[in-house]
C-alpha cells in the first residue's frame, strides 16, 4: 500500500461552484454525528467542507421545528453546508429555496445514498436513482431553486449487483446542473460491509467530465485519500466512518495533501483531552442531559485499540456529566501511544450485506414520475 504524500502540484484545489478548497476533503453527513460540535472539533484539525446531518425536504417545506433545529450552524462556520433528502421535486425545490433564503446556506448536498431499510422500503435514498426520470426531476428542480448556491449529489453504485445505477446517476446529475457528484463505492445491499470498489469511482470519473467527481469509501488514513485520487483520478474525497473517534484524521489529510508525512497520532493523554473538548462542545450546544448522551457513543470510537478495560468502557456509555467523563478517563493509562493498527479498525456501521427492502414491484420499471406519499417521511438526521 502506497504511503507517499502528494507531490508538489499533483492535485489541483477542489472547486465546487464558488466554493474553493485547497484540501480536497469533504466530511460525509452522518446521522447523530455531524452536528455543530463535531464539525467544530474536526475543523480545528484541518480544512475541508463540513456537511450537516441529513435533513428531510418535506420536513423543511412544512416548517418542522425539529428539522429546522438541525439546520443550525456555528458562528465560526464560514461555509454553511447542508445535506438534503428528497423524494419529490416540488418539496426539494421548496426546501432548497427556504434553506437559501432563510438559513443562508452556501452549499446543498443531495442524499441518494442512504441504504437504511426505513428509507429504501419507500423507494428513497439509495433506491431512488433507479427511477431515472424522477431522480432527474428532483436534481434539476433543486438546482434551479438553489440559484447560485452549488448543489452536489451523492449516491451509491446501485441497489445491488444486478441493479447498478451510478453511471446513469452521475450523467443525469451532471446534465441537471449539479456542481459535483460523489460516489460511495458500495451498493445499498452491501451496506457498510466488505471493501469499497474504487474502480467504480474511476469509471464515474471517465463518464462525468464537466464537474468534479468525489470518491467515498474506506478512507481510514490520510494516505488512503491520496491513493484513491491517484488510482481513480477523482477530484476529491468524502470521509465518513474513518474520522469517528479520530477527528485528527483531518490533520492527517491536510498534511499528506500538502506533501508532508502525517504528524504522529495523539497518545491516550491527548485523546483524553480531545474527548473532553468534544464532550464540552456538545454540552455547551445542547445542555448537559442531551449533550452527554450524544457523547456516549463517541467514547468507544475514541478508545479503539487502547487498553482501557471493559468496566471503564461500560461506564462511559452510562456517564451523566462532563466531570464524570474526566474521572473515568483518569483511570486509564494515559501514557499509551496510539496503536497504529487502530486507525483501520472498523467504526460506526459495519453490518451487511443485506437484501434491500423495496416497495412491491419497484424494480419492474425505471420510469416513474412520483413515489407514494409515505416516501417523504421525515427522516431528518437519518
Amino acid at each position: 500500500m502506497s504511503r507517499t504524500p502528494a507531490l508538489p502540484g499533483e492535485f489541483a484545489p477542489l472547486s465546487i461552484g464558488n466554493i474553493k478548497m485547497e484540501v480536497p476533503v469533504v466530511l460525509a453527513p452522518m446521522a447523530g454525528i455531524t452536528n455543530v460540535p463535531f464539525r467544530t472539533l474536526c475543523r480545528q484539525f484541518g480544512a475541508g467542507l463540513y456537511v450537516s446531518e441529513m435533513l428531510g425536504a418535506r420536513a423543511i417545506a412544512i416548517g418542522d421545528q425539529r428539522t429546522l433545529e438541525l439546520a443550525e450552524f456555528g458562528e465560526d462556520e464560514a461555509i454553511r453546508s447542508i445535506q438534503l433528502y428528497a423524494t419529490d421535486a416540488e418539496a426539494a425545490a421548496l426546501a432548497a429555496r427556504r434553506l437559501v433564503t432563510e438559513r443562508a446556506v452556501d452549499h446543498i448536498d443531495m442524499n441518494f445514498g442512504c441504504p437504511a431499510p426505513k428509507v429504501t422500503r419507500h423507494g428513497g435514498g439509495a433506491a431512488l436513482p433507479f427511477k431515472t426520470r424522477l431522480y432527474g426531476d428532483i436534481v434539476s428542480q433543486t438546482v434551479k431553486a438553489a440559484g447560485d448556491i452549488p448543489v452536489t449529489v451523492k449516491f451509491r453504485k446501485g441497489i445491488d449487483d444486478d441493479h447498478i445505477t451510478f453511471l446513469d446517476a452521475g450523467r443525469i446529475a451532471e446534465d441537471a446542473g449539479a456542481a459535483a457528484v460523489a460516489l460511495h463505492a458500495r451498493t445499498a445491499e452491501q451496506l457498510y460491509s466488505g471493501q469499497a470498489e474504487w474502480q467504480a469511482i474511476a469509471e464515474l470519473k471517465e463518464a462525468v467530465t464537466t464537474v468534479p467527481v468525489l470518491g467515498n469509501g474506506d478512507i481510514w488514513e490520510g494516505y488512503d485519500a491520496v491513493r484513491m485520487m491517484r488510482e481513480t483520478g477523482c477530484d476529491g474525497v468524502v470521509v465518513g466512518r474513518g474520522c469517528l473517534g479520530r477527528p485528527w484524521l483531518f490533520r492527517e489529510l491536510a498534511d499528506v495533501f500538502s506533501g508532508r508525512d502525517p504528524q504522529t497520532a495523539p497518545n491516550m493523554r491527548n485523546v483524553a483531552d480531545i474527548m473532553m473538548d468534544h464532550a464540552a462542545l456538545l454540552v455547551d450546544r445542547f445542555g448537559e442531559h442531551r449533550g452527554i448522551r450524544s457523547f456516549r457513543k463517541h467514547s468507544s470510537w475514541y478508545l479503539k485499540g487502547f487498553v482501557a478495560g471493559k468496566d471503564i468502557r461500560r461506564d462511559l456509555h452510562l456517564v451523566e456529566s462532563v466531570e464524570a467523563v474526566r474521572v473515568l478517563l483518569d483511570k486509564i493509562d494515559l501514557d499509551q501511544e496510539f496503536p497504529e493498527e487502530a486507525a483501520r479498525m472498523g467504526r460506526g456501521h459495519m453490518h451487511g450485506p443485506k437484501k434491500v427492502k423495496l416497495p412491491t414491484g419497484y424494480l419492474d420499471s425505471r420510469d416513474t414520475a412520483a413515489l407514494p406519499a409515505e416516501a417523504a417521511v421525515a427522516v431528518s438526521g437519518g
